[in-house]
């Protein structure tokens, strides 16, 4: 059949290689680890391992023009260095190289055309950019008690779903239990919570949680996997590592 209709099969690979989120992309969410992972090395901040002195992580060197034209061109992907040379088939030409084994598939090389094509907006690294309150939503029910209900409710509500019924307070301490301090509650803990009839008893349980000390080495495991920490080098070199002071201060 599709022989016969080769526009209608054009069409049809089009629309498979579009981008799946037809909304318009956030550079820190969807195109800066896209191009940390296949571009920077070649062309991020070190200078010492920069190829043509050309940086694709700030928009000053992306934007410049250089012998031969622009590496992005906002707005226009075609007259973009970027887009002509991930999309070349020549291997002398093509970027990411071939050597690098960081090959671009056909659904990441669309990200980036999409991204150049509304304007190639460059943003700061999220860590650097100051958190904005967003606006509360109107309560939409009556099991809103605070702002994170609202939210919730609201996103249940556009997504035409039921919220689930409130759990009991021996589950309720348990989930909180783990959730802040990875342990389960103590029996003593549980009888207390559960005698305790105050209409504040569950934020009073909170901030008990937030007090203890296993909340704060709950919050500094992630940290320290993220660093690679271990006490001992493992294995063959399990030698003596004087590391710990850091692991209490952190």
């Amino acid at each position: 059949m599709f022989p016969r209709y080769p526009s209608l099969l054009f069409l049809l690979i089009l629309q498979l290689l579009a981008p799946a989120n037809a909304e318009r992309l956030d550079f820190n969410l969807d195109v800066r680890p896209l191009l940390s992972d296949r571009c920077f090395k070649c062309h991020g901040f070190d200078k010492n391992t920069r190829e043509s002195e050309l940086r694709l992580d700030v928009p000053e060197g992306a934007f410049a023009n250089r012998d031969g034209g622009q590496a992005i061109v906002p707005g226009k992907p075609e007259e973009s260095l970027v887009w002509q040379r991930i999309t070349s088939t020549d291997p002398d030409d093509v970027m990411p190289p071939p050597d690098s084994h960081l090959k671009l598939n056909e659904k990441e090389k669309q990200l980036i055309r999409q991204w150049i094509a509304e304007g190639a907006e460059y943003k700061e690294h999220w860590a650097l950019i100051a958190p904005e309150r967003p606006d509360v939503p109107k309560p939409v029910n009556a099991t809103v008690h605070n702002p994170i209900d609202a939210f919730i409710a609201h996103r249940l509500l556009r997504d035409d779903l039921k919220q689930s019924p409130s759990a009991d307070n021996r589950t309720l301490i348990r989930r909180l239990s783990l959730d802040l301090r990875g342990l389960p509650p103590t029996p003593e803990e549980v009888t207390t919570f559960l005698n305790d009839n105050a209409p504040d008893a569950y934020a009073k349980l909170v901030d008990r949680f937030l007090a203890d000390p296993s909340y704060g080495e709950r919050m500094a495991w992630p940290w320290l996997n993220a660093a690679r920490y271990a006490d001992s080098n493992g294995y063959q070199g399990d030698g003596e590592r004087t590391m710990w002071p850091w692991r209490d201060w952190v």
